[in-house]
Parts: C-alpha cells; sequence; structure tokens
C-alpha cells in the first residue's frame, strides 16, 4: 500500500466582525488581542474597505511597537461581517420590503420596521425567525437557473 502524500491544507482563521447601523453610517468593530479596532462607512462596501484599512493600521502599529501579533492575524485570514438585526434589515431596505419580510418571517411589518429603525429590539427568537428566513431565501436564490 502507497503511502499518499499529504497535502498542504491551509486553515484560514475566520474573524467575527460585529456590525452596526448608526444614524448615518455602517459601524463594525473587531477585537485584535488586547485591543479594538472600529471603522465606519456610508455603504456597507465601503464600511469593509475601512475596516480591512484599519485593521492592517492597527497590526503594522502593534508590530512596529513590538507587540505580539494575534495569532489568528498571523497567516491568512478572511473577515465574516456579523450585522445585527437593525443593520441587516436596513441593508436590505429597498431590496427586500417588510411586506416579502412579513410573508418570509411570520413577523408583521409594523415590528420589522420598528426592529429596522432601532426604536425596538427583538428577542432571541424573533432574531432567528430573521435569520432563518433570510437563509432559506438565499439557498432558494442559489438554486435558480435561467434560461
Amino acid at each position: 500500500m502507497k503511502n499518499k502524500p499529504a497535502k498542504n491544507h491551509i486553515i484560514m482563521a475566520k474573524i467575527t466582525v460585529e456590525v452596526g447601523k448608526t444614524e448615518n453610517n455602517y459601524s463594525a468593530h473587531i477585537i485584535v488581542g488586547d485591543g479594538i479596532c472600529v471603522a465606519t462607512g456610508k455603504t456597507f462596501n465601503e464600511l469593509k474597505e475601512h475596516m480591512q484599512d484599519a485593521l492592517d493600521f492597527h497590526l503594522h502599529g502593534m508590530e512596529e511597537d513590538g507587540d505580539d501579533i494575534p495569532v489568528e492575524f498571523s497567516g491568512k485570514y478572511e473577515l465574516v461581517y456579523k450585522f445585527n438585526t437593525e443593520s441587516i434589515l436596513h441593508y436590505y431596505n429597498g431590496i427586500i420590503t417588510n411586506a416579502a419580510l412579513e410573508r418570509l418571517t411570520g413577523i408583521n411589518q409594523r415590528q420589522l420596521q420598528r426592529y429596522a429603525s432601532g426604536k425596538s429590539n427583538p428577542k432571541s427568537t424573533q432574531i432567528k425567525k430573521i435569520e432563518k428566513a433570510l437563509h432559506n431565501l438565499g439557498q432558494d436564490l442559489i438554486s435558480v437557473n435561467l434560461n
């Protein structure tokens, strides 16, 4: 029996970036060692660019200061953006209507609007309903083929 050569698998660390919504922008933060890295952007794409720039600047500063770089940042890593309910509903506002979200989640439009505006915070069961509905919609869309 031949020994198969070991494949070099590069494990990419997944770094969670918490995303929120301010009055005029998206905001995000990430814990880096004993510090925190923050960024804002008018759009989500702008926020992602600003977060990567802020993180690069932060890591460079740590390196220059002789601080230990956290292990998850020492190799390849991927930033994974975790939205709160207000920010995700705002992000998809105009793309997915509250009427469509009501059909997908079973949560009435008025309550969804309160979540999107930050006037009310959903309970964990409501968050899960919204998350599940968005995941199901995404899976449905992935399976679509057009002629």
